[in-house]
């Protein structure tokens, strides 16, 4: 079973989610999201896996949400998503994927459903 992460150690949520997953002898893909973004397309895959919108995966208290003017009526997913691969830190984390499927880890006890 593939597992990955997307991860940043510097989050308390991502570091917990990944004990957790090696609690459960996991030994998952680690992805630092913030040195190595996903490109537009593995992102726009990760949004169906999770079942959410390029919207509800973005961190709306960083300053790029502010500065690219995200919070407007009429922005399309394609510019979020773009927003979010020039700008990883707008990426709500952290993400697991497995099995074709998503979660992200808040709390970090919800990735362990996709796991089986």
């Amino acid at each position: 079973m593939e597992i990955t992460i997307y991860h940043n150690p510097r989050c308390s949520k991502s570091r917990a989610t990944l004990a957790l997953l090696e609690e459960h002898g996991h030994s998952p893909e680690i992805i630092e999201y913030l040195e190595t973004p996903p490109e537009a397309d593995r992102l726009a895959g990760i949004l169906d896996m999770l079942g959410v919108t390029a919207l509800q995966l973005l961190r709306r208290g960083e300053q790029a949400f502010q500065d690219l003017d995200l919070g407007r009526v009429d922005v399309s997913d394609e510019e979020i998503i773009a927003a979010m691969v020039s700008h990883p830190k707008l990426i709500e984390r952290p993400i697991v994927v497995c099995n074709g499927k998503a979660r992200i880890g808040r709390p970090p006890e919800s990735v362990l459903e996709i796991l089986s």
